[in-house]
């Protein structure tokens, strides 16, 4: 049995009508009329404890439903959840217990307490043993670098400050699952590559599974290994992150930079993809045709300066299928 257990999870909200005009909006104070919208729609996977995994999709695929509704908040219409042996919105103050959040634009923090007084705080909330308490405190200042602002009050820190503060928190108790939502959002890149080092040790160190919902894909490549995409409610891909890149990658690119507009290419193999006179982009795939035949083709017949090579990033393909799923629903 995995830890996380999602099965055909169906969410769905009754939403008000509005009336255009004045009679029919009269009307709708005695007799609202109300539309089904279906947040999450048939939704199953399970997650393995220790997994570090990335739920993704564009705004209103139905990520923030999902969260809620396995941390408790909201219960399902149709279908089953179950994280570790507990039924979340059935029994919520166990499930607060074994879980920790954390919400990029949201703080847990108190405006006018210190970091010192705030970890007591916690200490007390979650009735964290001594021991624990101590040992905990010790290895988060110490990861997360918190040395400098454990006295000062949360008003007084930085926005990167502030993000460590909260993940050190959330993980204050040693909580079984942890579910980010936008975890670095705002940050810059020092305190992005910072948070992003922490998340993995904690899971190294800890074996804390982590759900990570991030529109920045940086994020995604960094920290996890795999990854559940989602688009209208459905589950679009869930696997690892080698085979996502494997299955749905458009190819590999390499862009040259020609001593002049002179340029010589027949190969199907490549495709030119974008023509900037003496700047050029050709795609291909591995599997057809090897880097080193690919360069050696070039410059065999063109008088290149400069070659660059890059594979498809993982916002590349997203934002593919993304799209392709647009058009389609328009068609």
């Amino acid at each position: 049995m995995a830890f996380i257990e999602v099965d055909q999870v169906s969410k769905h909200f009754q939403v008000h009508t509005k009336a255009k005009g004045m009679w029919p909006a009269l009307k709708s104070l005695v007799k609202r009329d109300y539309t089904t919208k279906k947040a999450v729609q048939d939704i199953s996977f399970h997650i393995e404890r220790g997994e570090l995994v990335a739920y993704i999709g564009p705004n209103g695929a139905g990520k923030s439903t999902t969260i809620k509704m396995l941390s408790g908040i909201l219960q399902p219409t149709s279908g089953t959840i179950q994280v570790g042996d507990i039924v979340p919105y059935q029994d919520r103050k166990q499930n607060a217990m074994r879980m920790g959040v954390v919400f990029g634009q949201r703080s847990q923090l108190y405006w006018d307490l210190a970091m010192e007084d705030t970890f007591d705080l916690y200490k007390h909330m979650y009735k964290i043993e001594e021991q624990q308490f101590k040992r905990n405190v010790e290895f988060y200042v110490e990861l997360l670098q918190m040395q400098e602002f454990l006295t000062r009050p949360v008003r007084q820190l930085s926005l990167g400050q502030k993000m460590r503060a909260n993940l050190a928190v959330a993980l204050l108790h040693d909580p079984d699952v942890v579910y980010l939502d936008e975890p670095t959002i705002g940050l810059d890149i020092i305190a992005k590559s910072r948070i992003r080092q922490f998340v993995k040790e904690v899971n190294k160190e800890k074996q804390t599974t982590l759900m990570l919902t991030t529109h920045d894909m940086d994020d995604i490549e960094q920290i996890c290994n795999r990854i559940i995409m989602i688009d209208q409610g459905q589950v679009l891909y869930d696997g690892s992150l080698s085979a996502f890149k494997e299955s749905y990658a458009g190819g590999h690119f390499i862009r040259i930079e020609l001593e002049s507009d002179s340029f010589w290419l027949e190969d199907e193999r490549l495709t030119v993809v974008k023509d900037e006179g003496p700047l050029k982009t050709i795609q291909f795939q591995k599997k057809q045709i090897a880097v080193p035949e690919v360069i050696q083709i070039l410059t065999a017949h063109n008088r290149v300066k400069d070659i660059q090579m890059r594979e498809t990033s993982i916002e590349d393909i997203v934002k593919d299928m993304y799209e392709s799923r647009s058009t389609a629903s328009e068609g």
